[in-house]
């Protein structure tokens, strides 16, 4: 799968997000941490910082998505990168003059999480003209191993940053992986063509709720659609439980903790370059169901953690297995996603399970912390284990994951996107 190669244009696509995966994974957590040593946040400004930006920008994407669904996607992505680097660079100018404050913050956050979920969505669909359908599993899982190893490196290069130039020093660098991913995207060759539709060129409302309307309707979507709100509700869920847990009650030193989180990711290459091996031994269905029950029996481990090396050996090892699945099942799902939605409904549809995602961590989150205060971070992390236990009961049937079919579904009003030359 490491020698494969998908063109040229595909190698441009995976440098532009490799550069913002890895100036994101730079600056992960850099807003609240901002807000917590030079705004003096309370917590419960930090808390609506983390869930107030992310939900708004969510709202924002949803008349957003419908829009960028019949335009050329490669510009779309541009300035959606161009846009997240204006609001990024923001933060620096404003703190350089004096002026910064959590208002802006909250604008910051949420004009970024809107733009990444168009981008996103954009991106899945150009990928689908990009690269030949048998070469998508083989797209997806450079992505994923992408995602991991920047989720690896780059949090505790970025905790080292802070510490040696201040907080602001990646938010600078993420601002500017965007601006390098916008002129790789931009380095693509190729004319694209516009997609067309007919009738009334503004959105329609019924249009909003498209991406949901294929989700749920698709039987082996829908049944994939629902196991991952619940999977990875649950298991975002109990990250800032286990921060607790492991920081204050068990008396982890910070680089335990991140030491904890970080080693773990090196599974996302594991699981991420035996995809394509698994499916073509396994076949997609068995996949889906066995890999993607793998996922849900790990949680519970993490309620049994105890203080000393033999707790941090076993959260390393809950979390290692969780990633390796995570990240041998994840390009599966992607594939199967971008096979079985038409094209002029992929922005729609992937924006529609980007938002629900966000809503289900939310909600999870928010119903996991009121569990911990009222009785203790383990019990909460312990409810979270037994729940997901039942996520593989929503996995579809063999029948739900026949391959698809080489016909695009027609949607009144639309042309399937093309790109010129293939």
């Amino acid at each position: 799968m490491a020698r494969r190669s998908l063109g040229r244009q595909f190698g441009w696509l995976w440098a532009a997000y490799a550069v913002s995966a890895y100036g994101s994974g730079l600056g992960f957590g850099a807003l609240p941490l901002i807000a917590v040593l030079l705004l003096d946040a309370s917590p419960a400004q930090v808390s609506a910082l983390s869930a107030v930006g992310p939900a708004v920008g969510a709202l924002i994407a949803v008349p957003l998505a419908p829009w960028v669904e019949f335009r050329r996607k490669r510009p779309v992505m541009i300035a959606m990168d161009v846009v997240r680097f204006a609001a990024m660079m923001t933060v620096p100018i404003a703190y350089a003059f004096g002026l910064l404050g959590f208002v802006q913050l909250l604008v910051v956050s949420a004009v970024v999480a809107a733009a990444k979920i168009a981008f996103n969505a954009a991106g899945g669909a150009y990928l689908k003209t990009l690269v030949r359908r048998d070469h998508l599993l083989v797209a997806n899982a450079r992505f994923e191993s992408t995602t991991w190893s920047s989720i690896a490196v780059g949090p505790p290069l970025g905790g080292a940053a802070i510490g040696l130039f201040g907080p602001v020093t990646t938010v600078l660098a993420d601002a500017f992986s965007y601006l390098f991913s916008a002129l790789c995207i931009a380095a693509i060759r190729g004319r694209e063509d516009r997609p067309r539709r007919t009738g009334t060129s503004r959105v329609r409302a019924g249009e909003l709720l498209d991406g949901w309307r294929h989700l749920l309707t698709h039987p082996g979507l829908r049944a994939l659609y629902l196991n991952q709100l619940l999977v990875s509700g649950l298991i975002m869920a109990t990250e800032p439980l286990l921060a607790v847990l492991l920081l204050r009650e068990l008396g982890f030193p910070p680089w335990q903790y991140g030491l904890a989180f970080a080693l773990p990711c090196v599974g996302g290459l594991v699981g991420s370059r035996l995809a394509r091996r698994v499916v073509a031994r396994h076949g997609r269905h068995r996949t889906l169901r066995t890999v993607g029950a793998l996922r849900a029996v790990w949680l519970i481990g993490l309620a049994f953690v105890q203080p000393g090396v033999a707790g941090l050996v076993t959260v390393i090892a809950v979390e290692f297995a969780i990633i390796v699945n995570m990240s041998l099942y994840n390009p599966v799902l992607a594939t199967y996603r971008l096979e079985n939605t038409p094209r002029d409904r992929v922005v729609r549809t992937l924006a529609a399970w980007s938002i629900s995602s966000s809503a289900a961590i939310a909600v999870l989150s928010a119903l996991g912390g009121l569990l911990a205060a009222a009785s203790s971070p383990r019990t909460a992390i312990t409810v979270a284990g037994l729940l997901i236990l039942a996520s593989p009961l929503l996995l579809p049937r063999r029948r739900d994951v026949a391959p698809a079919t080489d016909r695009e579904p027609a949607v009144p009003g639309a042309r399937p996107e093309t790109v010129a030359g293939r």
